[in-house]
């Protein structure tokens, strides 16, 4: 360690008692830079901040430069690095809540002297508008509160779910989630025995048969990531769950995990086992805490029942940081770096998580694994389209009678979906459908006849991304909607590239610009044009080149700047 240059600040006791309690949690085995982001989670979790003492007392114990986690934690925005007070309010201010009055609550909560953080979504969208509550101390406490008044009433509401046929939520809210014995009851580990029983080459095989395409946006065939992990000569294959659900819109991840735990439990199992996989980690945000603890308490049940085997999962908490759902910036983030993503190739299945072969889903997607091995590939693959088979869970918010957490078959109608729902709330009158979240497109009443596929949202020009439905009454301000999603994405771009580092910025001034009275507005239009084509053809990841996307279709689809004055 003599290349590590330390300053002259000294942890206190109680920093230095966070990060060996976070150390000792690794039972004797080796520990390195990856867990530096639980290190720092610690340190922030007694005292509600890091200190340049702790930067150095966690480089110490790491064997990292200070200067390197200084550098990490700075990236995150849940991490601070000035003094902060040990009680803090996250108030979200995303497009969900801030409709739903979040900057009336944010004021009143500021005006009890409470320290108030604007926030980007908390995953709470169907009860905005939310809050989440945290306290530094021994042990830390979070809640998240929705929809929350400025009295931070103590009785949370939960999703409302529904749908039909119920694949993935038939156990949400009837079983304890937090009862393993309630589980195994209803089903639970019967997937992961037959697994066992015929192999992990058949396993893969029935997951290619099912024909199950990734539901974090990306839609990429999972059986087929599967058999090239599966067959990869370089040891040690890890399995990934992605569970950093950042998508402004979006909470599905979420309910699964708080109310269905062990079934993800199972569901990374069995892919664990098909992949020749004995260590896995599930990465999830920071703003879930209750999720984070049940995934834990399923984890902990089902090790102590045997049911594990030789799989380690580990539960790895994000910390603020929307481009950590990129799959390279997540591997990153796990390895103790900045949460920045890697160019490809190599992809993940080559060269994922500390450079091995790596099998990555989001919760969804995994979800959907014991279901296809209880019925059989080929029965999942009857449900929805022969392109998009299976059922979806679809996240509705904004205008709508009855948001919540919808299960449908892919090849449902938008609008048979939203009159599930209870149609459109508010005024009554449907302006507009932000599909897919800030990353997706906003469509019109036009789209209600189109089938909730992979394919007919493509061939539409939109997405289904993560299963945002997001409805807006025509009394809606929707150019401070775009304006929002606009300030979301340069917040949240993470400085690595030059088109999506400028373009972001550059794409929310000008939106700012032509919200004002007399501003060019073929100029400015113009050169939102071109930012958004530089940012697309141009950008490290998915985050810059999907940037433009609601901004750009505001424009075709909603015509907004077309009419004088304000868009």
């Amino acid at each position: 360690m003599s290349d590590l240059h330390f300053t002259s600040a000294v942890a206190t006791p109680a920093e230095r008692d966070a990060v060996d309690a976070a150390l000792r949690a690794r039972d004797g085995r080796r520990v390195g830079r990856d867990m530096l982001l639980p290190a720092l989670h610690a340190i922030a979790g007694r005292v509600g901040w890091i200190s340049d003492g702790a930067v150095n007392y966690a480089a110490e114990r790491l064997g990292v430069a200070p200067a390197e986690v200084y550098g990490v934690a700075t990236f995150y925005a849940f991490f601070s690095t000035t003094p902060r007070p040990p009680r803090v309010l996250h108030v979200c201010d995303d497009i969900a809540c801030m409709r739903a009055g979040s900057t009336e609550l944010h004021d009143a909560l500021e005006a009890t002297g409470t320290t108030v953080l604007p926030s980007p979504c908390l995953g709470l969208c169907d009860r905005a508008p939310a809050v989440l509550i945290a306290n530094a101390g021994d042990p830390p406490f979070a809640r998240a509160i929705a929809p929350a008044t400025a009295s931070l009433s103590d009785e949370p509401v939960e999703t409302r779910t529904g749908g039909s046929p119920l694949r993935l939520l038939r156990r949400v809210g009837k079983i304890d989630p937090e009862s393993l014995d309630e589980y195994r009851a209803n089903d639970g580990f019967r997937a992961l025995e037959k697994a066992r029983e015929i192999g992990p080459e058949r396993v893969v095989a029935e997951i290619v048969a099912s024909n199950l395409l990734g539901r974090g946006g990306a839609a990429f065939p999972t059986g087929r990531k599967m058999e090239v992990v599966a067959k990869a000569g370089a040891r040690p294959h890890y399995l990934v769950c992605n569970a950093d659900e950042s998508e402004p819109g979006t909470f599905k991840d979420r309910v699964l995990m708080e109310r269905d735990p062990f079934a993800i439990v199972e569901a990374m199992a069995i892919a664990a086992y098909a992949i020749g996989c004995q260590r896995a980690f599930i990465y999830i945000r920071a703003e879930y805490p209750l999720a984070a603890a049940r995934i834990a308490n399923a984890i902990e049940r089902a090790s102590e029942a045997g049911l594990l085997g030789d799989l380690e999962i580990d539960v790895r908490r994000g910390a603020g940081a929307y481009i950590c759902g990129e799959e390279t910036a997540l591997f990153n983030s796990i390895e103790g770096k900045r949460g920045e993503p890697r160019s490809k190739p190599p992809f993940p299945v080559q060269a994922g998580l500390f450079g091995k072969p790596t099998q990555i889903n989001n919760v969804e997607t995994l979800a959907n694994i014991p279901g296809i091995l209880l019925d059989g590939g080929e029965e999942y693959a009857r449900i929805g389209t022969a392109d998009s088979t299976g059922t979806r869970l679809f996240c509705l918010s904004g205008a709508v009678a009855l948001p919540g957490l919808y299960e449908v078959p892919h090849g449902t109608t938008l609008g048979a979906l939203i009159e599930s729902a209870g149609g459109v709330a508010g005024s009554g009158t449907l302006r507009a459908i932000l599909l897919g979240g800030a990353a997706g497109s906003f469509v019109t009443a036009e789209a209600l006849t189109m089938p909730l596929t992979f394919e007919d949202a493509r061939a539409a020009g939109a997405t289904l991304g993560s299963g945002v439905v997001m409805l807006f009454d025509d009394a809606t301000d929707m150019s401070a909607i775009v304006r929002r999603i606009a300030h979301f994405f340069a917040d949240e771009s993470c400085g690595q590239c030059v088109p999506c580092r400028v373009g972001t910025v550059r794409q929310a001034e000008a939106l700012e610009r032509l919200a004002r009275a007399g501003s060019d507005r073929a100029r400015e239009i113009s050169l939102l044009g071109e930012i958004g084509a530089a940012m697309r053809d141009a950008s490290i990841c998915g985050l810059g080149q999907t940037a433009a996307n609601a901004v750009e279709s505001a424009r075709t689809n909603l015509r907004l700047f077309e009419t004088a004055g304000a868009p």
